[in-house]
């Protein structure tokens, strides 16, 4: 109760603030400090509620429903503290908190520059009042009590000493088909609660947990700096539409830049963490899979730093009165929000369902209408502004001086990551037209551009404004051409990269990766503070060259290892020496003693049983290099008696993969399941998934749906029967979030089993592979993240002079 109340004060209050500052950009000499006091009421109001649900996270106060879905008590003290924004009311109550706070520092940054507090902050809080609507107890409140609509909590959560009481009986069902008996929630069941003293606190004992997929380190990481990252993205749209609102096109940038820099390098690092943990849990043994969920965060970040090249150029050029990209950079700023509402719209709508993993389920109509205003709301605003003020948006934009100008490189380079931008975004968006686009319509339009991009990254740096002399270019060409296809062809040859894309991407990403190697130490001795721009450039072409290292040239292995027995594969000599258990009994790791070249290190891959889904799960151990990962991803394990056989698992695939049965062409496409699919998890509810199969035999293309029906925790999983193949195709294991199932194929009459296998002793059925310099990946995203810091404390001093 105390929660909401904050949170409808804090919005009221917000409102108030923007009307205060409202009148005082209309001239009222008497309203800014009341609109100062209302922010910081709204401020202090969201930061008090904000430490009221992580107070009532961590003394597991589960009378809340919120806490109840995502909380328990076996829970480590990070990971609990990290449920606070496991589902989507708390997630908004994060962006929420973030946004205060930032607030706060946006004030205080505004105030002693001129006129812009007025202007700046009453965007700024009319974006923050949106949110705090979104947190309103009729919408997405964590503070909701769960009683508040009706529920079916399972009996092992309650308290049993209360269950014997007469008032209770009629409050008390049976599911008949998982044999478990619930109570349900409701405000009749709190009454006749309240009638015996019984305390809701006291009578739940025990929440659902969290999801499984989400116990690991970095949640408690990655998804507070993408928070971050969103409440940072509404500064530039501030700015630009004071911009508007004033009528006055030079200043701004100047103001804005710093913040554009530093909302993009935690946006940047943000969806780079993710990158980080699915790496390292999923057990794919990638980075980065296009799932349309990663994509909508990383369009608003392509956007984000193309708008800071051409405010570069509107800064450098407006200095001699000939601004360059007015209309450019206001429209990419606004856009920059506007993506990242529209990737909240994406992910939590529901309408991601069947194509995302990540996505959040179905919030209902109400909240799906109200993401739809917010949108909506923030387009017509920033969009309808540059309309009304077009005619005043002059600039001198031509370039009849010559086309060797870092203008017109800088503008290339922004052109290039806007076209990345469409792409990603066109993918990413075509579920809600109830199509998908496969991972090569990303990989082949993304190449030829990431070359582009990599190119204008060393060249744009050799050029100089407004003019270049061809012959100076050249001699400033020599050293970093010849080291860059000196680094290229030995990464062909001792690297074995044949594709001439990837040669043609590696020889770009090396050519500004000594480009700006060079500058940088002819800086080193002298502005440091110069350095910001060249050490990000170097990160991403660091990065880049990673990614053509384990993208193309990564080596893979599915190997049975016996226990006690010695297997070579990829040049390692693995031995499977039994498993532990860990985590007080709950998980298995499964030690291998991986050698080579004597020395010999112990890999411990992980899989258990959830309790959250009753599903296997699987976490892989990664031996890190600095040239190259060993990374080994449990598949399966069996123990029996010699002639035994294991029938519970079966062909591992991942969606997008193909096998060959006889002749056959298997192809696994992608998973079917319903909309409140996790909804349905979480509390109990029966549904299903089916894997999509397609049968390629020649030019006839069949599908097929093996699915499994989910319900109270068990799992019952049903085959599909192709009577012309005399096939029978079965799941035997499904994991929706890293995208894998367990295929077992067998003739109907039962003759043979592909996918099955014979156990004698213990066998562990892992993935084994190689990749190389992944390590450049992690070290490329550092570079920038550092030169995206120096950058925008450069930039932020110079916004005051």
């Amino acid at each position: 109760m105390i929660g909401n109340i904050l949170l409808t004060l804090a919005l009221l209050a917000g409102v108030f603030s923007i009307y205060m500052y409202y009148l005082t950009y209309k001239g009222y000499q008497n309203t800014i400090k009341l609109a100062r006091y209302s922010f910081h009421l709204t401020a202090i109001a969201v930061l008090t509620a904000s430490a009221l649900l992580l107070h009532a996270i961590l003394t597991h106060q589960y009378q809340y429903k919120y806490i109840y879905n995502y909380s328990s008590s076996d829970l480590p003290l990070g990971l609990l503290m990290a449920t606070f924004y496991a589902g989507q009311e708390g997630s908004f109550m994060l962006w929420v908190l973030f946004s205060a706070i930032i607030g706060l520092i946006l004030l205080d940054y505004t105030s002693k520059r001129g006129d812009l507090e007025p202007r700046v902050m009453m965007i700024f809080t009319l974006a923050l009042a949106f949110l705090l609507v979104m947190v309103n107890p009729l919408l997405k409140s964590p503070f909701n009590y769960i009683w508040s609509q009706p529920d079916f909590i399972d009996l092992k959560n309650i308290n049993q000493s209360y269950l014997s009481l007469p008032a209770l009986q009629s409050f008390i069902f049976s599911d008949p088909q998982s044999n478990k008996q619930f109570i349900q929630m409701s405000k009749d069941l709190y009454g006749v609660l309240t009638a015996n003293n019984i305390s809701v606190n006291n009578f739940i004992i025990e929440g659902k947990g969290l999801n499984p997929l989400l116990q690991n380190f970095w949640m408690q990481i990655h998804p507070p700096v993408l928070f971050v990252g969103f409440a940072m993205s509404v500064v530039p749209f501030a700015f630009a539409l004071s911009a508007l609102i004033k009528n006055e096109y030079k200043d701004w940038v100047k103001q804005a830049l710093p913040w554009m820099l530093m909302g993009t390098m935690v946006l940047g690092l943000a969806i780079m963490l993710g990158g980080y943990w699915a790496y390292g849990v999923l057990g794919w043994g990638g980075y980065w899979g296009w799932d349309p969920v990663e994509n909508s965060s990383l369009v608003p970040w392509l956007v984000g730093v193309a708008s800071i090249h051409t405010i570069l150029v509107q800064k450098k050029t407006q200095e001699k009165g000939s601004g360059r990209f007015i209309k450019t950079n206001l429209i990419l700023s606004i856009m920059t929000f506007v993506l990242v509402l529209y990737s909240t719209f994406l992910t939590r709508s529901g309408i991601l369902g069947d194509a995302s993993v990540h996505s959040f389920v179905d919030p209902g109509m109400t909240v799906y209408l109200f993401l739809v205003i917010f949108l909506g709301l923030f387009i017509v605003l920033g969009l309808g502004m540059i309309i009304y003020r077009w005619k005043y948006l002059t600039e001198n934009f031509t370039f009849e001086e010559n086309v060797l100008s870092r203008e017109l490189a800088l503008f290339t380079g922004s052109v290039a990551l806007l076209a990345s931008a469409i792409i990603v975004l066109v993918g990413t968006s075509a579920p809600i037209f109830g199509q998908t686009v496969e991972l090569k319509f990303y990989n082949e339009l993304n190449l030829p551009i990431a070359i582009i991009i990599a190119l204008v990254n060393g060249l744009s740096l050799l050029l100089k404004w407004k003019h270049t002399d061809s012959k100076l270019l050249l001699d400033d060409l020599k050293f970093s051409g010849i080291a860059s296809i000196v680094l290229t062809l030995l990464i062909v040859f001792l690297g074995s990269v044949y594709d001439i894309m990837l040669v043609i991407l590696t020889l770009s990403a090396a050519f500004a990766l000594f480009v700006n190697g060079e500058i940088a130490f002819r800086i080193f001795k002298g502005k440091r503070s110069y350095l910001g721009a060249y050490i990000a450039h170097i990160g991403i072409a660091v990065f880049l060259i990673g990614v053509v290292a384990t993208g193309g040239y990564s080596q893979e292995s599915q190997v049975d290892l016996v226990k006690g027995e010695k297997v070579s594969t990829l040049g390692y000599d693995l031995t499977f020496t039994g498993y532990s258990p860990i985590d007080n009994g709950k998980k298995y790791a499964f030690n291998i003693e991986v050698s080579k070249n004597g020395s010999v290190r112990t890999a411990a891959p992980v899989m258990y049983i959830a309790e959250f889904n009753n599903s296997l799960m699987r976490e892989p151990d990664i031996l890190v290099g600095l040239t190259k990962d060993f990374y080994v991803a449990p598949v399966s394990y069996s123990e029996g008696t010699e002639g035994e056989q294991d029938h519970n698992h079966g062909i591992p695939m991942t969606k997008g993969q193909t096998i060959d049965h006889e002749g056959l062409k298997i192809v696994f496409d992608s998973f079917e399941m319903p909309k409140d699919a996790m909804s349905s998890m979480t509390e109990g509810k029966e549904f299903r998934i089916s894997a999509i199969l397609k049968l390629i035999d020649g030019s006839k293309e069949t599908i097929v749906k093996p699915s499994v029906v989910i319900s109270s925790g068990t799992q019952k999983y049903e085959p599909v029967f192709v009577k012309e193949k005399n096939l029978k195709f079965e799941l035997t294991n499904i994991n929706a979030g890293s995208g894998q199932i367990e295929l077992l194929i067998s003739d109907i009459d039962g003759k043979k089993e592909s996918g099955s296998k014979t156990a004698a002793k213990e066998v562990l059925t892992v993935d084994a592979s190689i990749k190389p310099f992944i390590s450049l990946v992690w070290i490329g995203v550092l570079f920038m993240v550092i030169g995206y810091i120096i950058s925008a404390v450069r930039r932020s001093r110079e916004s005051v002079e």
